[in-house]
């Protein structure tokens, strides 16, 4: 699997997979437009998502991301995270913490995973339970404190609202006082539940990097074990930086489909039909498509275009001299369904 362009490798690096779209949280932020009442009524079966997790393992992928809605909702979840470290595959979990009591504790360090992330929104409850309706600050927290006493001590994620930006200084010394290996941010990502009520949520760039300025200063001066990560760049420049070199993943939906990036709606190709191998070679086809080329290009001038980000729209529209008319594609996506 040389290679520095994604063409060159044989299989996809890792695999981001989403088991679920249904969450305790009704969180004002979500990417995938999560909740209580969210399921995908064609999410994969347990029998559908554990030939998924042989198909990793036998492709020799080294690596699988789970996200959410929420992973450890899922009854299966254990099972697919079992037969994964069994095959070799080295895990991330993304969380709320909410189903990490004692005995979930014990099976994730028994698992050694390569990385756990637990959403943190607030370093108080009231500001985190505003920003994560449905969520508990004191179930979260203390599902972080299990796993660092087992040694696997995990990444604070912080979502920086115009609600919690305020706090980024004080979350980050929450997240070094409870021995988290990584307090985690970046801008605000507009798609998803972020997307359809932006101007309400969204802080200013500049409130942003005043924020970003506080964290560096604050950290260098505390000098707490706990790394301070920032992602650099907002959702539209990391589309047009995926087009230009696309990362070597597959990203999973709940019903198996194989999207381009959590931004875009485009389906490439679906587990339940087609083999890995070939949902990996659909997904490299797609990022050289003009029609997910111009959506990239229209999202700049409209960023409204990511209110789409959740739907999954098969590939191959009606072109014109060898590209899809952009007028023609947005009346297709305004009349799509996921």
């Amino acid at each position: 699997m040389e290679g520095r362009s994604v063409e060159a490798y044989a299989a996809p690096l890792f695999v981001a997979w989403q088991l679920t779209n249904r969450c305790d949280a009704r969180c004002i932020a979500c990417c995938e437009e999560s909740g209580p009442d969210k399921v995908w009524v064609d999410e994969l079966s347990r029998e559908e998502a554990l030939g998924c997790a042989e198909q990793i393992v036998a492709s020799g992928i080294p690596y699988a991301a789970f996200g959410g809605g929420e992973p450890l909702g899922v009854p299966h979840c254990w099972e697919v995270f079992e037969r994964l470290s069994a095959g070799g595959v080295a895990l991330k979990l993304e969380t709320n913490g909410r189903y990490i009591d004692d005995a979930a504790a014990d099976r994730l360090a028994a698992l050694s995973p390569q990385c756990v992330q637990i959403s943190v929104d607030g370093a108080s409850a009231a500001t985190h339970e505003r920003v994560r309706p449905g969520s508990s600050f004191a179930l979260t927290i203390a599902s972080i404190k299990r796993l660092t006493s087992r040694g696997c001590a995990p990444q604070l994620v912080f979502v920086p609202t115009r609600f919690n930006i305020q706090e980024a200084v004080a979350v980050y010394d929450l997240a070094a006082t409870l021995g988290c290996e990584a307090f985690v941010s970046g801008p605000l990502m507009r798609i998803g539940r972020a997307a359809a009520a932006w101007d309400r949520i969204a802080c200013s760039e500049a409130e942003w990097q005043l924020a970003v300025g506080r964290l560096r200063e604050h950290a260098q001066a505390v000098g707490a074990p706990t790394r301070l990560s920032i992602y650099p760049w907002d959702i539209l420049t990391e589309m047009e930086r995926r087009l230009d070199s696309p990362q070597a993943l597959l990203l999973v939906v709940p019903n198996g489909k194989v999207k381009l990036l959590n931004a875009l709606p485009f389906a490439p190709a679906d587990l339940r039909r087609d083999s890995l191998a070939s949902a990996w070679v659909a997904y490299r086809d797609a990022w050289r498509s003009a029609e997910v080329g111009e959506f990239i290009a229209a999202c700049r001038t409209d960023p409204g275009l990511l209110r789409h980000a959740n739907e999954t729209w098969p590939m191959g529209g009606d072109r014109v001299g060898g590209r899809l008319r952009t007028t023609e594609m947005l009346a297709k996506a305004d009349a799509s369904v996921r």
